[in-house]
């Protein structure tokens, strides 16, 4: 039986942990040829090697790829071409924040990286990787946001505001829509679905809530222990926390052709919390 993404090539950002290592899992589960890109050059390998020893119809490779530098995106998509021919997909997974805190309190080292990779890497990406797209007249952008981008928490303003980049509608990304002669509140994913649809590109983004990922300590701004994240369940309407399986299931749906008329959408993988 052939996967849900047989056939397809897809890099993944930030594949070397969490949701990117379990997007990468699910992909190759799937029948992709997954590009392992990762800043973390041990973890990277360890993710492409466990997924080499599994039975899966697809494969991957690993790739050292700094999602703050162009010249990397360049030499993913050269890697992309060299070793399986081509690009179908891209999931900007990448993200990193600072510990829960006051927001006067927030380093400006802190606040320059949170820009650098989570709102710059996603204008490279574009930059880099979406005439490719257009000149196939085919292509899959996918973003792992969040529903801080949505609802913005004390203590994670700022982390929250490089997620609203990608997935709040703000009048300040109002763009001129021609057509109607009025303006219509855009943000990126909307935006660039708009953009590039007519040219055969999909862009969508997943919005997770909190989760069991090597961050879980800085969002929570507490010891990650068995008490905390039974009290943190309980804030949710499905009562657990997600999982990095559950982002992977929705990563697959929205890279696959079972999703062709999807694009534009900010996608919550949340258990309700978006509800309350």
């Amino acid at each position: 039986m052939s996967g849900r993404l047989e056939g397809k090539v897809a890099l993944v950002t930030g594949a070397g942990s969490g949701f990117g290592e379990a997007i990468a899992h699910a992909y190759a589960a799937q029948g992709a040829k997954v590009l392992i890109a990762d800043i973390a050059v041990e973890n990277g390998e360890r993710v492409a090697s466990e997924i080499a020893a599994k039975s899966y119809p697809g494969l991957a490779v690993f790739v050292q790829l700094n999602v703050t530098k162009r010249s990397d995106w360049e030499q993913g998509l050269e890697v992309a071409k060299q070793k399986f021919g081509k690009l179908d997909i891209v999931v900007n997974n990448a993200g990193t924040t600072y510990r829960k805190q006051p927001s006067i309190e927030v380093s400006e080292e802190d606040f320059d990286r949170i820009v650098a990779v989570n709102i710059k890497s996603i204008y490279l990406s574009v930059s880099v990787l979406m005439p490719y797209f257009v000149a196939r007249k085919s292509g899959v952008f996918l973003s792992t946001s969040s529903i801080a981008g949505m609802r913005v928490r004390p203590g994670q303003v700022f982390y929250g505001g490089t997620k609203g980049f990608v997935n709040t509608v703000r009048p300040a990304l109002s763009i001129l829509n021609t057509r109607r002669n009025l303006l219509t509140p855009y943000e990126i994913t909307q935006g660039l679905a708009a953009e590039y649809g007519p040219e055969g590109v999909r862009i969508n983004s997943i919005c997770p809530l909190r989760s069991a990922t090597g961050l879980l300590e800085l969002f929570s701004g507490v010891p990650d222990t068995p008490e905390e994240r039974d009290r943190f369940a309980q804030t949710v309407p499905l009562r657990r926390m997600s999982e990095p399986s559950d982002i992977a299931n929705a990563a697959v749906y929205l890279a696959s052709d079972e999703a062709s008329f999807v694009t534009g959408v900010n996608f919550p993988v949340d258990g309700g919390r978006l509800a309350l």
